[in-house]
């Protein structure tokens, strides 16, 4: 897998946890997670818990990135703007087309499909496995103060300089020749 870090750019911050039932970190995604393209896939977002995020926390975001998409940008799968602080979970499937399991205040960005909602991992065929950095940012604001209709990038550049913290779980996919 090529190493190009997402985060190597960016503005260092805090570690904290998050985990899944839906899959451990390094692990493949299960099929339910794949796209609905692929046999099997459904676009269900996965089930996520995060605890430890820095004191002042005041939001969270989370997003779904594969930065070894062949598109010179990576491609964006899911990004969720102004979680609650009060808020250390999400429950598999709240990334459907409603955001029904998203706690009241947080939205759905567009993703790089121009959907908002979660859309699953669907690697060309026979190019490899492609990682997915599935990430909670503790923010020190109570809102990203972006609109429902921005892209993830805008909204990362929006959080660079609110990020108190980063949580990452890393999954991986598949699809073969």
């Amino acid at each position: 897998m090529p190493a190009n870090d997402p985060f190597a750019r960016l503005p260092e911050a805090a570690s904290f946890t998050v985990t899944s039932t839906t899959v451990r970190n390094g692990a493949a995604w299960p099929p339910e997670q794949h796209s609905s393209g692929l046999p099997g896939g459904k676009d269900i977002s996965p089930q996520l818990s995060w605890s430890g995020a820095p004191n002042g926390t005041k939001s969270y975001a989370v997003t779904v990135y594969d930065p070894d998409a062949p598109t010179g940008s990576g491609f964006w799968h899911w990004a969720v703007a102004d979680i609650p602080a009060t808020v250390t979970e999400l429950p598999e499937g709240a990334g459907d087309d409603t955001g029904s399991g998203l706690p009241e205040g947080a939205y759905q960005l567009p993703n790089d499909a121009r959907a908002a909602r979660y859309i699953g991992a669907a690697p060309p065929a026979g190019h490899g496995p492609h990682r997915y950095f599935v990430v909670v940012h503790a923010l020190d604001i109570p809102s990203a103060g972006v609109p429902a209709d921005a892209t993830p990038a805008v909204l990362g550049f929006t959080m660079s300089g609110h990020t108190l913290g980063r949580a990452v779980l890393i999954a991986t996919a598949e699809t073969p020749a």
